[in-house]
């Protein structure tokens, strides 16, 4: 268990204050955009000397309260909101309520604790993600103020949901960006000693909680996984960038006739094989390791076709810098995937690029497969799971995408 801590939090009166600049967008602040950055903020030695994650009353630059916010001087994103109400008090009680709000709207979407709890912003904790997995939650603090608030957050947790075990996960990109490490750790109970069984769309999955990618699954993808699954009976499917087997289980599920894995981690696919033994599938899935560049190159020269391909990449462009070469790496790969499609197959191409907007990404899928010398009929849009909401304010939180192609 976490060591004891005391629920008590600091009165706002006690708080630090930061001031807007006068050029600042306090309008976009009042109406719900949830940052402020750096050149927006008054950075004088006061506020340059406050500790990273520490909680402070906002004030636009005619000193009106606006609100409470978390600061990290040594981040970009310099303040983050926490709370509207400048009166608020962040204590054990704040986050319980947060904590209940989350949990009641993944009690009426989903039958079984297996979900993303804690979308950061959109779910009022901004920078912090946390994945449930039955009994077990994971907590991905991407921000300063997350990371020292966590004893907190996982009392509030365990109260909350019952939880036995919270896990620490350092995994997030953003955590350099914010000054933090990469330590992961226990939090409370004990971890799992073996992966985590996660039911999802009539398939099961393998989570590795401890050692596996991000917090051990992406939930993000499921009702694009549920999609393909309903175009699946009988199909012979190709799921490239499988991780622990995301689409190809889900297929399977939905009465594929076969399902190939591609991925480069060996881990990953061995537990995604684990989920087809438990499903019970196993004579009709099989994996294959490499690199998917190549693996997609070597199966056209080997004459391969599927009735239905997937591609889901890591992203390609993390952040702005990287759109043009993230733009060209999805082109590349539709290109690469679209001749194993056969006549009338079906091509769905993901991304997960925050830079990438929709339009940039569907240009980019498209110019691919005319590339490779097929035509292509749009037949759906997919985006993240309503356990992934956005904040409307908030462009960065609708990062997932997909494209679904007759081909």
């Amino acid at each position: 268990m976490t060591a004891p801590f005391s629920s008590s939090a600091p009165a706002a009166a006690d708080m630090p204050v930061v001031r807007l600049k006068p050029k600042a967008n306090a309008r976009a602040i009042r109406h719900g955009f949830p940052w402020v950055y750096a050149n927006e903020l008054v950075t004088d030695r006061r506020t340059r000397a406050i500790a990273p994650g520490t909680l402070a009353r906002l004030q636009d630059d005619a000193r009106a309260e606006m609100g409470i916010v978390a600061v990290n001087p040594r981040s970009k994103i310099i303040a983050r909101m926490i709370d509207r109400n400048p009166a608020a008090k962040i204590d054990l009680g704040w986050f319980e309520d947060r904590l209940r709000r989350a949990l009641a709207l993944r009690d009426r979407l989903f039958d079984a604790p297996y979900y993303r709890l804690v979308h950061a912003e959109a779910d009022g904790l901004p920078g912090m993600v946390i994945d449930r997995f039955g009994a077990t939650c994971v907590i991905q603090p991407n921000a300063a103020w997350a990371e020292t608030h966590l004893e907190i957050v996982c009392a509030a947790l365990q109260s909350v949901t019952g939880a036995t075990c919270v896990l620490k996960n350092a995994g997030g990109r953003t955590r350099a960006l914010e000054g933090l490490d990469d330590t992961a750790g226990v939090l409370a109970g004990t971890a799992p000693a073996r992966p985590v069984e996660v039911p999802m769309n009539g398939a099961i999955y393998m989570a590795d909680l401890t050692g596996g990618q991000k917090t051990g699954l992406f939930y993000d993808q499921r009702p694009n996984h549920a999609f393909v699954a309903g175009l699946a009976q009988g199909a012979r499917v190709l799921d490239v960038f499988s991780h622990v087997g995301g689409f190809s289980l889900a297929a399977l599920a939905g009465g594929a006739a076969s399902a190939l894995a591609v991925d480069a981690s060996q881990a990953a696919l061995d537990l995604a094989a684990q989920g087809a033994n438990a499903m019970g599938v196993s004579d009709r899935f099989t994996t294959r390791q490499g690199d998917a560049f190549e693996v997609l190159t070597a199966l056209r020269a080997e004459g391969a076709q599927f009735d239905v391909v997937i591609c889901d990449p890591p992203a390609f462009a993390p952040a702005r810098p990287a759109l043009e070469a993230g733009l060209r790496a999805y082109e590349r790969i539709a290109r690469l995937a679209a001749p194993l499609v056969a006549e009338n197959g079906i091509l769905g191409l993901c991304s997960c690029s925050h830079a990438a907007d929709l339009a940039a990404f569907r240009t980019a899928s498209v110019r691919g497969i005319g590339r490779a010398g097929r035509r292509a009929s749009l037949i759906h849009t997919g985006f993240a799971g309503p356990d992934h909401p956005q904040l409307p304010q908030l462009a960065e939180t609708g990062y997932l995408k997909s494209v679904f192609c007759q081909i």
